[in-house]
């Protein structure tokens, strides 16, 4: 008997629902894997990653078709407490992740400027990076429900655009490889209603640049906390609010809106305009 049965237990009947059928559905709907396809299921530490890395676990072993799977851990820099945690995560639910060392805080560090801009950036391209090394030819990562419609919301209030996180992506820089969010259906509190229930602890942020001010199990205060509290109180008026951010990016109607970009061209519909008039 597998040691972790009770977590697959756990995933595959208590929160079946919530969890797998919706992380099933997110990967049928969206044809997010293939045949034959090598994932680099990448696993931060926080809760979202190691819960999509089981499930990963559960679908390779009951799929119909054959695909392989890297569990990659890329540590930037974590502090001992923090690296400690996520081994001790990756023992408890029995992931053969590979630990990969780079030093992304310490150089990120010695920005004066926007050092989260360069950590981020540094640490996708490390990413991808590790996938090729690898022989993988799809990231995956732990992006949900919530991230979705929370990154929507953002774009608008804070960037005056319209634009969501896809369910996957090419990229534009490695050849052949691409980037793909198997989570995008599930909700952020069954993730956590899934660890409580099984006294999981996680990190929560393990930022080089918050770490010695916050508790390792504190949320740092962001933009995007302030946009999850906006919708909390935006859903106390309106029940429906988060699926229909959600359901927005499905649903844009071209002809009632006043410009779009697509590929980097903008379009006005000032220049179908008249078009419209003499049909």
């Amino acid at each position: 008997m597998r040691k972790d049965d009770s977590y697959v237990k756990s995933l595959t009947t208590t929160y079946r629902r919530v969890l797998w059928s919706r992380f099933v559905k997110g990967i049928k709907e969206y044809q997010l894997l293939k045949e034959n396809d090598h994932i680099c299921v990448c696993i931060s530490g926080g809760k979202d990653s190691f819960v999509m890395a089981k499930l990963f676990q559960i679908l390779h072993e009951y799929s119909d078709f054959p695909f392989e799977i890297t569990y990659l851990v890329m540590n930037p820099g974590y502090n001992k407490k923090n690296l400690d945690l996520i081994k001790k995560n990756l023992k408890i639910l029995d992931i053969p992740a590979v630990i990969e060392k780079t030093d992304i805080f310490k150089i990120a560090e010695l920005q004066n400027k926007s050092p989260c801009f360069l950590c981020a950036k540094m640490r996708r391209g490390a990413l991808y990076n590790l996938a090729k090394k690898y022989g993988c030819n799809k990231i995956a990562l732990g992006h949900h429900y919530d991230d979705v419609i929370e990154t929507t919301l953002m774009s608008m209030l804070s960037s005056g655009n319209f634009q969501t996180m896809l369910p996957k992506l090419h990229s534009t820089n490695y050849p052949g490889m691409e980037l793909i969010r198997p989570m995008y259906y599930i909700r952020e509190k069954d993730i956590i209603a899934f660890a409580k229930r099984n006294e999981l602890e996680f990190l929560h942020c393990a930022c080089r640049f918050t770490e010695e001010d916050a508790d390792i199990n504190k949320e740092t205060t962001s933009r995007r906390r302030e946009i999850k509290e906006l919708i909390k109180e935006l859903r106390k008026k309106i029940p429906q609010v988060e699926q229909n951010i959600f359901k927005s990016a499905d649903n844009v109607t071209l002809d009632m809106i006043l410009g779009y970009k697509e590929k980097g061209v903008y379009h006005s519909y000032l220049d179908k305009y008249d078009e419209k008039e003499e049909k």
